[in-house]
């Protein structure tokens, strides 16, 4: 497994097959892409992972987080994370969030961060906002 910066318009293709497959590839592409830090996750030379961190002084939002399913369950995503977490916290990030869909509230919730108000709907999909204060606490 490799983590790695990669550009954004690698990232959309599995964005849009594993977040939105029944939408068209340019509804995966979100304003600020083409400023925000992009990774993936190569496992035998391909791409199975990908998220997109998009900054604002001492905040950074996690954006576009999405596993292939095969790959899902294996601890690949949150490997990502960690390590995300971690080069924003010795950059000075002091929060870190994101949109979760409450199917992976879970998921956020063991590595840390917590559920901030009540659920909400993007785009027919339910969310919470979860975060985590960097300064104190990285997985």
């Amino acid at each position: 497994m490799e983590i790695r910066a990669i550009n954004w318009q690698d990232a959309l293709p599995l964005r849009q097959e594993v977040l939105w497959p029944d939408k068209p590839i340019s509804f995966c592409q979100v304003d600020g892409d083409e400023d925000a830090q992009h990774y993936g996750v190569y496992k035998a030379g391909s791409l199975v992972c990908v998220a997109s961190v998009y900054k604002n002084k001492d905040v950074a939002r996690l954006r576009k987080f999405a596993t292939l399913d095969a790959f899902q369950g294996l601890g690949i995503g949150s490997r990502l994370i960690k390590h995300i977490m971690r080069e924003l916290q010795h950059e000075g990030i002091r929060l870190f969030w994101c949109d979760a869909r409450i199917t992976a509230a879970g998921f956020y919730e063991k590595l840390g961060m917590e559920k901030q108000g009540e659920e909400f709907n993007k785009s027919g999909v339910l969310y919470f906002k979860m975060q985590i204060h960097l300064k104190s606490q990285v997985p």
